[in-house]
């Protein structure tokens, strides 16, 4: 077997940036999310739990972790309103305070090589049945130097059932790994395509996509 080596052209990697993030509302097709800023993936859970008999440690177990985030965006679509607790009542009134929808978000962060540089790959990210929480904002006065408010949320979500794996609400799809035949698919369902309108695949969809 070979020695092993470090560093390799073309092999170091790294992710930056997010882009093209798509809103799954509770009813109706997806929409562009226009204005994302950032999505913090902050999961909990996953503590490890000692176990001990007769004073010696004999078992080290993980708990389940859970799939959770904070959505910073500029803006979000007038979609967005129900999961974020707002309901329309007539011609552009609208009431906050009400019980939010779960939604589903997918978004695509860029994955970098030290040839090509940040346009190597990608990843794609599929968030299902997520909750947002309040959260605060703050209207401050107008100054020389105007700065947009940015808006935020945290997300937990409930993860769908799966085979063969934990359940989780968060799948990754690599472009280093996927075929383009795959890839191809899989965006026209969750963009949309000339014959149908965006919308967030299934677990179970996803791979029987990627096991043809």
């Amino acid at each position: 077997m070979p020695r092993l080596t470090w560093g390799d052209p073309g092999e170091r990697y790294f992710e930056a940036g997010v882009d093209l993030g798509v809103l799954y509302p509770p009813v109706g097709d997806g929409v562009a999310w226009s204005g994302l800023i950032s999505v913090d993936e902050s999961p909990s859970g996953g503590e490890a739990r000692p176990f001990y008999q007769d004073g010696i440690k004999y078992l080290n177990l993980s708990s389940a972790e859970e799939f959770a985030a904070t959505i910073n965006a500029f803006a979000a679509p007038l979609e967005f309103n129900p999961c974020d607790g707002i309901a329309g009542l007539q011609n552009g009134l609208f009431a906050t305070q009400q019980p939010r929808k779960p939604f589903g978000l997918s978004y695509r962060t860029q994955v970098g090589n030290d040839l090509v540089g940040v346009q190597f790959a990608y990843k794609i990210h599929l968030v299902y049945n997520a909750l947002a929480a309040p959260s605060q904002r703050t209207n401050s006065t107008q100054t020389d130097s105007p700065q947009p408010t940015t808006l935020s949320w945290a997300i937990s979500t409930l993860p769908p059932a799966m085979t063969g794996v934990r359940p989780t609400a968060h799948l990754v799809i690599d472009s280093r790994y996927a075929t383009t035949a795959n890839l191809n698919e899989v965006e026209d369902l969750i963009y949309g395509s000339p014959s149908a309108a965006a919308r967030l695949p299934t677990p179970a969809e996803l791979i029987a996509i990627f096991a043809s």
